[in-house]
C-alpha cells in the first residue's frame, strides 16, 4: 500500500490547474506545473491539468490527469473546457498559472480573463491565481508596447476580481498588482518557485564529465535560456574572467547556449579552448553538469529573484554562485548569504567577486552549503506543496 498517498486521505483536495504550457512543451512554467502537480498528487490529491495540446505525450504521474484541450485559448476552446469542468463537482478549485504572454492573442487574451471571472461569478469556481509575471511596463515612445501594457492592466483588474487567493512568484509583484486590486485588504502570498532540475547524486559521473573539459582545475558554468539581456551581460563578463583565471574553462548550459558560444568566439577567438556549450539537454545530464561546476556565473539585468528557476537549480545543487542585485531582488538573498551579490551592470565588481572565489576553495564550499541550506529552508518543493495544501484546507472566502 502507498502510505504516502493514504497518510492524509481525509484531507484530500481536488485541483484543476490551468496552464499555458505543460510537458512535453519546454518552458519554465511547464516544468513548474509538472513538478507541483506531482507534488500535490503524491499526497493523494486529485490533480487535473488543463493545457494546450502539443506534439508528444505528457509524462505520466500517479494521480495527475492531463486534459490537453485548451487549444489556442479561443472563446470556443474556453467554452468547451468550461463544459468539461462542469462535469466535476463544485466548487472547483482553478489553480491558474498566469503569465500574460502565455495565453495567445499576442498576450492580449482579454476573453480568457473574462472567462475566469465568469467561472467564478456564475459557476462558483474558486480561482487561485499564481502570478509568474504580471504585465508589460510602460516605455516612453514605445506606443505598441504601451498599448499592450494598458490592456495588460485591464486584464489584471479582471483576473484579480475573479481571484479568491493570489500567489506570487516573488513578493516584488505585490507592489505592482496592489493598485489594480478591488480588494484593498487582500493578503498576497509568496509561493516560492522550486528548482525544476532533479538533483542527480553521482560523484563518479561528475568526475568523468569534468575530464571531458581538458581536465581543467576550475570549471565555471552558466545555466539559463540565453536571452538578449542576459547574454549582453555575459558577453562583458566571460572574456575578462577567463583571461584572468589560469587553468579554467566555462560551460554554457541551456537552450541557445551553443549559438551564443559561437557568436562569442567570433569576437574572442582566444577563448576557443576554454569555452564550451551543451545546449538544451535532459534533466539527468543537466544535473551532472551543474554539479560538476566549481562556480556558477548567474547575472540578471533586474537582479536575482526567487522566480528565477536557473538560480533555484544552482541553490538546490549546492553550487557557489555569483549573481547580481537589482530593483527586483528580495531581501532573502542578502540575509541568507546564499550567493555573492554584485550590482547589476557592474562588470568589474562581478568579475572581481568571481575571481576571489575561484582562488578560495574554502569560501566556495561555505557559499555552496549556505545556498543549499537556504533552498531547503525556503524553496524546496515539499515546502511549496504544504503551503498550497494548507490553503486548500482553510481558506478565507472572498466574494466575487
Amino acid at each position: 500500500m502507498d502510505t504516502t498517498r493514504n497518510q492524509d486521505c481525509h484531507q484530500l483536495i481536488s485541483w484543476h490547474v490551468i496552464t499555458c504550457e505543460y510537458p512535453p512543451q519546454c518552458g519554465g512554467v511547464s516544468d513548474y506545473v509538472h513538478l507541483v502537480a506531482k507534488g500535490l498528487a503524491s499526497h493523494g490529491d486529485d490533480v487535473h491539468v488543463w493545457c494546450p495540446a502539443s506534439n508528444g505525450q505528457a509524462p505520466q504521474a500517479v494521480g495527475v490527469q492531463v486534459h490537453a484541450s485548451l487549444g489556442k485559448f479561443s472563446i470556443l476552446d474556453l467554452l468547451a473546457v468550461g463544459r468539461r469542468l462542469d462535469v466535476f463537482a463544485g466548487p472547483r478549485r482553478l489553480f491558474v498559472q498566469w503569465v500574460p504572454h502565455g495565453f495567445g492573442y499576442k498576450s492580449l487574451n482579454l476573453p480568457f480573463c473574462l472567462w475566469l471571472w465568469l467561472r467564478a461569478a456564475r459557476h462558483g469556481d474558486e480561482v487561485d491565481l499564481m502570478v509568474h509575471e504580471p504585465f508589460l511596463r510602460f516605455i516612453p515612445g514605445q506606443w505598441r508596447q504601451n498599448a499592450a501594457a494598458a490592456v495588460h492592466r485591464l486584464m489584471t483588474r479582471i483576473l484579480l476580481r475573479s481571484a479568491r487567493r493570489v500567489w506570487l512568484s516573488t513578493p516584488i509583484w505585490e507592489k505592482l498588482l496592489r493598485p489594480y486590486d478591488w480588494n484593498r485588504t487582500r493578503k498576497y502570498e509568496w509561493l516560492p518557485v522550486p528548482s525544476t532540475v532533479p538533483t542527480v547524486d553521482d560523484t563518479t559521473g561528475r568526475a568523468t564529465l569534468r575530464e571531458c573539459y581538458n581536465g581543467v582545475k576550475i570549471l565555471l558554468g552558466h545555466f539559463g535560456t540565453f536571452g538578449p539581456s542576459i547574454t549582453l551581460m555575459l558577453r562583458a563578463i566571460i572574456p575578462p574572467l577567463l583571461r584572468a583565471t589560469r587553468n579554467a574553462a566555462m560551460i554554457l548550459i541551456g537552450p541557445r547556449s551553443i549559438d551564443f558560444r559561437d557568436q562569442l568566439l567570433q569576437d574572442f577567438p582566444d577563448l576557443g579552448g576554454a569555452l564550451f556549450a551543451i545546449g538544451q539537454t535532459d534533466h539527468p545530464r543537466l544535473s551532472l553538469h551543474l554539479g560538476a561546476c566549481d562556480l556558477l556565473i548567474q547575472p540578471y539585468p533586474d537582479g536575482v529573484t526567487s522566480r528565477r528557476t536557473s538560480m533555484m537549480a544552482a541553490l538546490a545543487h549546492g553550487r557557489p554562485t555569483v549573481t547580481t542585485s537589482g530593483p527586483f531582488t528580495e531581501s532573502i538573498w542578502e540575509s541568507s548569504g546564499a550567493a555573492i551579490l554584485t550590482p547589476a551592470g557592474d562588470t568589474e565588481a562581478f568579475v572581481e567577486s568571481a575571481r576571489r572565489l575561484i582562488e578560495n576553495a574554502d569560501a566556495r564550499a561555505s557559499l555552496g552549503a549556505a545556498g543549499r541550506a537556504c533552498y531547503q529552508r525556503n524553496f524546496d518543493i515539499e515546502h511549496v506543496v504544504e503551503m498550497l495544501r494548507s490553503s486548500g484546507r482553510s481558506v478565507e472566502e472572498v466574494g466575487v
